[in-house]
């Protein structure tokens, strides 16, 4: 019997990619992804880390519906999806979102913030034009920003802004998961930290269920309930985040904390504020 409180559910999820390395040479399986379960609880957070090309990303866009496993099986909220066999929904759309790492790239430069905002509305909901405007107001405040950017061009604003305006479109379809991938490696670190803040107010206000791709390990310590480290496609430790953290067992996750210069996140925002009472001094 399902678990209502599992939001998603991957068992022994795979994603392979067939490689050519010579006109005669047999084509080679790579595995990106070899056989991993997870699971993440409603409103929890999911932390997935590793180096470049141990596969969390390509999890990631599995997660998302982006792209089919080529094996296992992935539920949302206890059903079955394969969206190599079956059609892709409305409904099921908006039932997973992500914000991507680069908020440069993931905006049309031609579009106003308030028609990003709207898009997503107006693609998979019957939503009239006055309540799409009137919700796209209401979210772009949710995330910091102000009614009056609704009209601006996203190479108005800076990264951290274009982020939160990422984020607002994430959420117009009220999904249940979010996948962040890497959302604030492309940040300043006191931007991160204000990011960071956002997305954990917005969980508690939402109830939202998040898996968090990261390799930066402050970060993962900061926002995460679980982490799953992965080593060449496969899942090599898993626990909640206080165990990982203060108990590694795997060799690989040992290594990996060791190499990783580590931010404290607290330290961030402490100089953030110190930042801005030194401005309201110079006043």
């Amino acid at each position: 019997m399902a678990n209502p409180e599992i939001v998603i559910e991957g068992r022994s999820i795979t994603r392979d990619y067939t490689m050519r390395t010579g006109v005669f040479s047999a084509p080679r399986v790579i595995h990106a992804v070899n056989g991993v379960d997870f699971a993440v609880e409603r409103g929890k957070t999911l932390a997935i880390v590793g180096e470049s090309g141990c596969g969390k990303s390509t999890l990631a866009r599995i997660i998302t519906l982006i792209d089919p496993a080529t094996s296992g099986t992935l539920l949302i909220e206890g059903k079955p999806v394969d969206i190599g066999t079956q059609p892709m929904t409305k409904a099921l759309r908006a039932t997973v979102q992500i914000v991507f790492q680069n908020p440069y790239g993931s905006l049309n430069p031609r579009q106003k913030v308030g028609d990003v905002l709207m898009e997503p509305l107006l693609l998979n909901t019957d939503t009239p034009s006055a309540e799409r405007r009137e919700r796209a107001m209401a979210m772009l405040q949710k995330v910091g920003l102000k009614t009056e950017h609704f009209n601006r061009y996203p190479h108005m604003f800076s990264g951290g802004q274009r982020q939160r305006i990422a984020i607002a479109r994430a959420l117009m379809l009220n999904p249940r998961l979010l996948v962040l991938d890497e959302p604030v490696s492309a940040l300043d670190l006191s931007v991160q930290a204000q990011v960071l803040n956002l997305l954990r107010d917005l969980q508690e206000e939402f109830n939202l269920t998040y898996v968090f791709i990261s390799h930066d390990l402050s970060v993962v310590r900061y926002l995460a309930d679980d982490v799953m480290v992965m080593l060449k496609g496969e899942v090599v430790e898993r626990g909640s985040r206080d165990q990982v953290f203060s108990d590694p067992r795997h060799a690989y996750t040992q290594k990996l904390f060791a190499a990783t210069p580590v931010t404290d996140v607290a330290a961030i925002r402490a100089r953030v504020a110190r930042r801005a009472t030194m401005m309201q001094e110079r006043v």
